[in-house]
């Protein structure tokens, strides 16, 4: 895997926003980027301990070490979690006394208690030693229905312990993406005034403390309500949150930044503003606004959901909550503006954002030492900027900041690791990562950032980066050909791998040592070699390239041993054919397989697990994005058993709009019919629950879905050998050629892991 997208800012703007003008950033071939781990499952954050070692927890409830020396990963410990409605392992912090105490806080769903805990553990060498468990506090989270819980947990430079709450409230239903203000009777998960706005609730926070040695803690000067004021939590630093997923603090200043997950109206409304994501700046404990206000206080008018009556705006200077659900005080502290804000669509400000999809993340902020120089830390340039990025657009940015902190402009990342879902390789060569959530300098001011990968789900292209910049002698550029290799047990020609276009960016001899992961097996030392393992498996081939100086780098390539990959073919139609925008599109696949066998022997086995998508590619030659309802849904099975305008298992997407469109809690109903599954409504064939999706995920398939009418076509996603696909948006002026692309995933050969195959094909406008 590789990252980036647009995160390029334009060079006038840079010139406006700062001294320093884009040709004057540190040029892009000096980054080096070293690919640390792959594949693991569902990354939320991670920790460099003193020693060298890489921590690092998985939603699901493991915590894991890394160890650069040897590449080995140790699972450390798993902890018993509550997995549902966005619920896990969210995040943990090693003790700024690591090395002495081992100590690590960890922040977690408890099963059987309807919140979350923070935990202090001690680690015994790689163990977590689980009977440690010394509880700091437990706060209460409503478990009736989902979202947002933050989940990140850091240590300010004074001792103080930190960490991000979500505001525990449904995010849709009748709020329509605007502040969730419903007081009705039994609709308190869909009301965040009893949590963000309150200020008996831990929930929709910013929390401080100062843990103890004895596994206690007090609380320090600063927060937001000193302790015994009466309906007050004195544990809260900053109010009015959302969902500060990912947060940080300045090592050296100590204020706290996060990216705040913002909510979904696309437009403007009677009840108040659209939806933005925001990046939020602490220098001291404030109230943040949510959900009375967004952006730079943007306000919300007050609404009652029984009369559907709608109420004056709020007061950003003097914030009320008279919520039925409020066991705070009433009179809440001033709102303070955000200090980043982007909506989904046409910003008024900050444009360089783009437009999509938005999930705000903030990381760390980078401070320049002179011995970065030796260590291959990252430029002076960056000084005192903080690094910040979205989770779902997405792109990795700067933000500039003065001697106070404020800011004063953004510059791009840098396009040697660039943040792009596209399917297309980039032509720069740069590394490109999917979905960046959690990154931290290390105290050589390399930059380590960890990739979440595609999907919600457990990704096989998530990953760990080390990123480092490099003023004298660069290392050698490492390349390996191919990028993936499967090689078969049977005579079928001579395999070889090549690092023939590695190269010094300096100039110079480079020398060449393959070997065979795992097990260190040496493989060969010129530039090609050829491939004859027996062993069925899969396997990794690591060349090292080394120059005159003996700095060096390494590649890597794939190898599965034992399965050969499928062919795919169209039999119809011909690549270059014509179409008519809206017309049906007929289309005949077959499948080879030496595994699995012929898709004419085999036609119902081999078309279950064939996949054909379609979609529109401009004269560009850049297809058109697709909306994220339909990347989740392709990411799911939603299209093994339905497709937008034809029955195949179940019924068509359209059909399935047309019932629902317009009913009163239609989004709830099928929310939980996804999720639960069942059967009756559309004939005898039960649908199949998917407790692995959480309630956002289903909300933003069904929102696309309902959209959907009759006739006007919808995203070309069948499964099958045959079938017929329309072109979507008829009518409209066509955007260039419709590409056909047809997927076979083969069923492995045991060790030997999947193979997949695929044919592409360009149909042009008649």
């Amino acid at each position: 895997m590789k990252l980036t997208s647009t995160l390029a800012v334009s060079a006038a703007l840079c010139a406006l926003t700062h001294s320093a003008t884009a040709a004057e950033a540190p040029p892009d071939y000096r980054f080096q980027v070293e690919r640390l781990i792959e594949g693991i499952p569902q990354p939320m954050g991670l920790a460099l301990a003193p020693d060298g070692r890489i921590f690092f927890n998985e939603y699901g409830g493991k915590l894991k070490i890394y160890h650069p020396k040897t590449r080995a990963i140790v699972v450390a410990g798993e902890l018993k979690i509550f997995k549902d409605q966005e619920n896990g392992f969210l995040g943990f912090a090693l003790d700024p006394k690591f090395s002495e105490n081992g100590w690590i806080y960890c922040l977690y769903s408890p099963p059987g208690f309807d919140g979350q805990n923070l935990s202090r553990f001690t680690m015994q060498g790689d163990t977590l030693d689980l009977a440690s468990e010394k509880l700091l506090l437990q706060y209460d989270e409503q478990r009736q229905q989902c979202c947002h819980h933050g989940g990140t947990v850091a240590f300010a430079p004074d001792g103080c312990l930190l960490w991000s709450a979500g505001d525990n409230t449904h995010p849709h239903a009748d709020s329509n993406g605007y502040g969730p203000l419903d007081e009705r009777p039994g609709r308190e998960p869909w009301d965040a005034q009893k949590s963000s706005a309150n200020t008996m609730s831990l929930a929709g926070k910013v929390c401080r403390i100062r843990p103890k040695p004895d596994g206690t803690y007090e609380i320090p000067a600063g927060n937001l309500f000193p302790p015994g004021t009466p309906k007050t939590r004195p544990e809260i630093y900053a109010m009015g949150c959302r969902n500060p997923w990912r947060m940080s603090v300045d090592a050296q200043t100590g204020y706290v930044y996060w990216g705040e997950v913002g909510p979904d109206a696309n437009d403007d409304g009677p009840r108040g503003p659209r939806g933005y994501d925001e990046i939020n700046q602490a220098k001291k404990a404030g109230n943040f606004g949510w959900p009375y206000f967004i952006a730079n206080n943007l306000p919300y008018a007050d609404y009652d959901y029984a009369t559907k009556k709608l109420g004056p705006l709020f007061e950003p200077l003097l914030p009320i909550n008279e919520s039925v659900n409020n066991t705070g005080i009433r009179a809440l502290p001033p709102a303070t503006p955000a200090f980043l804000y982007w909506p989904y669509r046409k910003p008024d400000k900050w444009t360089e954002f783009g437009e999509g999809g938005r999930t705000a993340c903030a990381g760390p902020v980078f401070h320049w030492k002179p011995e970065f120089e030796k260590t291959n830390g990252f430029p002076k340039h960056f000084d005192n900027c903080l690094l910040f990025w979205d989770w779902e657009r997405p792109f990795i940015k700067w933000a500039r900041l003065d001697e106070k902190s404020d800011l004063v402009g953004l510059e791009p990342f840098t396009g040697a690791v660039v943040a792009s879902r596209a399917a297309t390789p980039l032509a720069s060569g740069a590394t490109k990562i999917k979905r960046p959530v959690f990154a931290v300098f290390g105290g050589d001011g390399q930059l380590y950032l960890m990739d979440y990968g595609e999907a919600w789900g457990a990704n096989g292209d998530s990953q760990l980066l080390k990123i480092s910049y490099v003023s004298g002698n660069l290392p050698p550029v490492a390349k390996v050909q191919p990028d993936f290799l499967a090689v078969s047990d049977a005579p079928d020609g001579e395999k070889k791998l090549s690092a023939k276009d590695s190269r010094d960016p300096d100039g110079g001899a480079l020398t060449f040592n393959w070997t065979l992961q795992p097990g260190g097996k040496p493989l060969g030392t010129t530039a090609e070699i050829p491939v004859t393992i027996k062993e069925p498996g899969n396997y990794v081939a690591e060349v090292r390239v080394t120059d005159a100086q003996g700095a060096s780098s390494t590649a890597r390539t794939r190898l599965n041993v034992g399965n050969r990959a499928p062919k795919v073919t169209f039999l119809e139609p011909k690549d270059g054919a014509t179409y008519t925008p809206g017309q049906p599109i007929k289309y005949r696949l077959a499948i080879s397989d030496p595994e699995d066998g012929e898709s004419s022997a085999k036609p119902d086995e081999l078309g279950a697990r064939t996949l054909v998508t379609g979609a529109f590619r401009r004269d560009d030659g850049k297809e058109e994005p697709l909306d994220p309802g339909i990347t989740r849904m392709k990411q799911s099975d939603c299209f093994n058993c339905h497709a937008a305008e034809q029955k195949i298992v179940g019924p068509s997407l359209v059909e399935i709009a047309t019932k629902y469109r317009g009913q009163s809690g239609a989004l709830e109903l099928l929310t939980k019919k996804i999720r639960e599954g069942g059967s009756g409504v559309w004939g005898p064939v039960p649908m199949l629950p998917h407790p692995q999706l959480t309630d956002d995920e289903i909300t933003i398939m069904l929102r696309w879905m309902l959209a959907l009418e009759p006739g006007k076509g919808g995203p070309a996603l069948l499964r099958g050998l045959a079938g017929e696909v329309t072109t979507p948006n008829p009518g409209k002026p066509e955007p260039g050629g419709f590409v056909l692309e047809a997927t076979y995933t083969d069923l492995g050969r045991a060790p030997a892991g999947e193979l997949s195959g695929r044919a592409i094909l360009t149909l042009r406008p008649r």
